[in-house]
Formats: structure tokens, C-alpha cells, sequence
């Protein structure tokens, strides 16, 4: 068999990044096994452009945003399924200087685009909230594990995904091109998240994986809006709410901890006035995250026909659609990414 490109891995980025391919008309195997797919499914899938404790908007949002919920719907007509949960995000103020300060920001037009209204009193009685919030648009969140189930059925029915475990040592790189087994190809592409780190074309690459745990559970009040700041709280369609995130850079360790479920109750009890709560579920992943939290896009400099996407941790549902169309031209037009997203800029 002849295609132009493995892909190896199919979570998020190797599903979107597949899905641009067949739109350009270039035709992939993808090798995948599903159960290394942990860091994709349990993902919350938020989407957020003001982000961080000072409340900034995010990186490159003018850029990402305006592709985010066209690239999803796309999926969705595609696949005949519902996976995008376009929700407004309520966070409320620390304190009375932050209120001013976005008071100040109401006309800043690099602001305008992410929020919808500016609350100067407390919005939520079971929220911590006295001085009130801002309230965000162009925010939400992907079931991921719905898209990556629904995608992968399409694709293994077309017979473009072999979900079976991908050998390295078998793989046969030259000038022309690669070979893998019976597949013959133009080029490889590890959108396989943090088993990069142990490909020998990308194991140099400063990954720096990051835990995450999270939670669902059971609690009264139910709101329209995601409710974030120090957590995010999202009301899910089953009735539960998800709650977290951890991010640890030291504790690696397989498994949800007693320490992470603590650290995000913590945070829940200064965002959420109610004290009771069911614990339905609590799960952990390792995103692969990069050093300057920057993702890794590019051809690697000695084997012209191996490329990575990869390395967008956890902002991944913001970040794929738009740098996914940016790995497109460098596969047709030769055209470089930024060098923020650049592997040329790993020496």
C-alpha cells in the first residue's frame, strides 16, 4: 500500500491533523493504540482566551480563537456527532483593585472579543464572589473521548487506522521516503504526545510532562456558565460537574493521588460556597508539555521525511485547529511555523 504520510497516534492532534490531510486531499495510515490515548481522554477539552491568576489574555489568541469552534462544528458534521459545548465562563474578582482594573479594560479592543460583561456585585450566592466577574464568550469545552471514538470508527471502517502498536525498529526511513511493514510512504508524523520522548528521530526534544488530575463530581447548583478561577467547575450534561485541574512538573507518578484530590477540593472550597460533595470520579493524565510551553512543529533536520506535531499540553483543544492549518502549508507550500512553534529553535 501507497500513502503520503503516517501518522502515528490518533488523540487530538493526530486526529485533527489527519482530518486537514484528507481535506487537502493527501491520503495517511494512522497507527494507534487507543489505551495510549490516556492524556487526550481525560482531558477536561476547556477552551479559554483569558487564562492565568493576572487574567491575561491567552497566547496567540487572536489567531487561535476564530478557528477553534468552525474546526470542531466541521468534525461534527463530519462524524454526525455533538462534541462541542460552547459555554460562557464566569470568573469572579479577588478583590476590589481587580475590579477596577477590568473596569479599565472595557474598552481595550484586544479585550473586547473574549468577554461579554463586566459584573460589579456578586452575581452567584453559592459562589465566593463579593466584587463580582467577568463574564467570557468564545470559550467552552470538547468531549474529547466522544471525538476520538467517533473518528477512530470512521477511520478504521475506511481502513485508515490500524490500532495496533507501532515498532519503531521496523521503520525504514531513506531519500525517497518510509516503509512500515506493507505501508509504503511520501513521510512519518509523531502526533503521538509523549511517546515522542522515546522515538530516537525526537527523544532530544526538552519535554517536560505535566500531571494533571481531575474530577467528577456530584453537587448541588448547576449553573449555565463554567465557573473558573483557581478551578474551573463545569456543569456536564449527565448532571455531574468536573472539576481541576492539578499541574505537577515533579510528581509523575502513575495514578490519581490523595494529594491532587485534596489540592483541587481546596480550590473548589474558595471558588464554591458548598461544602457537599460525591466524588464520582477521579482520573489522572500525563500531558505532553514542553519546556517553554510552546508546541514542537517541524521536520527534523537530518531525515527530511519525518515531521512532528506535537507537545500542546494542556491547552491542546485551542491550540490544534490553528496549528494543525500550519502544518498543512509546511507540508504542501514548504512554508515554515513560527519559530515560537518551531522545533529549529531546540538546538
Amino acid at each position: 500500500m501507497e500513502v503520503d504520510f503516517l501518522l502515528i497516534g490518533q488523540g487530538l492532534a493526530g486526529t485533527a491533523l489527519s482530518y486537514r490531510m484528507a481535506e487537502n486531499g493527501l491520503s495517511f495510515i494512522i497507527y494507534d493504540t487507543p489505551a495510549a490515548n490516556v492524556s487526550s481522554r481525560v482531558a477536561a477539552g476547556l477552551y479559554n482566551p483569558v487564562t492565568g491568576k493576572k487574567m491575561v489574555r491567552t497566547w496567540l489568541a487572536d489567531r487561535l480563537f476564530p478557528e477553534i469552534e468552525p474546526f470542531y462544528q466541521s468534525l461534527e458534521e463530519f462524524l454526525g456527532k455533538r462534541f462541542l459545548v460552547q459555554k460562557q465562563i464566569y470568573r469572579p474578582f479577588l478583590n476590589i483593585e481587580e475590579q477596577n482594573e477590568w473596569m479599565g479594560h472595557s474598552g481595550d479592543p484586544f479585550l473586547q472579543p473574549y468577554f461579554e460583561k463586566i459584573f460589579t456585585r456578586e452575581v452567584y450566592k453559592e459562589v465566593i464572589n463579593p466584587y463580582g466577574g467577568i463574564l467570557l464568550k468564545n470559550s467552552g469545552y470538547l468531549e474529547i473521548p466522544v471525538l476520538l471514538d467517533a473518528y477512530a470508527k470512521r477511520m478504521v471502517d475506511a481502513g485508515f487506522l490500524r490500532q495496533e502498536y507501532f515498532d519503531e525498529e521496523v521503520l525504514l526511513v531513506d531519500n525517497e521516503g518510509v516503509r512500515y511493514k506493507d505501508v509504503k510512504a511520501k513521510g512519518i508524523i509523531f502526533c503521538n504526545g509523549l511517546g515522542a520522548m522515546k522515538s530516537h528521530f525526537f527523544s532530544n526534544l526538552p519535554f517536560a510532562p505535566v500531571k494533571g488530575e481531575i474530577m467528577d463530581i456530584q453537587q448541588e447548583f448547576h449553573p449555565e456558565e463554567i465557573i473558573n478561577r483557581g478551578v474551573f467547575r463545569i456543569s456536564l450534561s449527565n448532571g455531574l460537574h468536573r472539576v481541576g485541574s492539578t499541574y505537577s512538573w515533579h510528581d509523575l507518578e502513575l495514578g490519581p493521588t490523595e494529594r491532587g484530590k485534596n489540592e483541587i477540593l481546596e480550590k473548589l472550597d474558595k471558588l464554591v460556597k458548598l461544602k457537599e460533595r460525591q466524588i464520582v470520579r477521579h482520573v489522572h493524565g500525563l500531558r505532553p508539555a514542553t519546556k517553554d510551553r510552546r508546541p514542537f512543529l517541524g521536520k527534523h533536520p537530518s531525515f527530511k521525511n519525518v515531521y512532528i506535531f506535537n507537545g500542546f499540553g494542556a491547552k491542546g483543544v485551542s491550540l490544534i485547529p490553528y496549528f494543525s492549518k500550519v502544518f498543512m502549508e509546511l507540508l504542501i507550500e514548504g512554508k515554515e511555523p513560527e519559530i515560537e512553534a518551531n522545533i529549529k529553535r531546540c538546538k
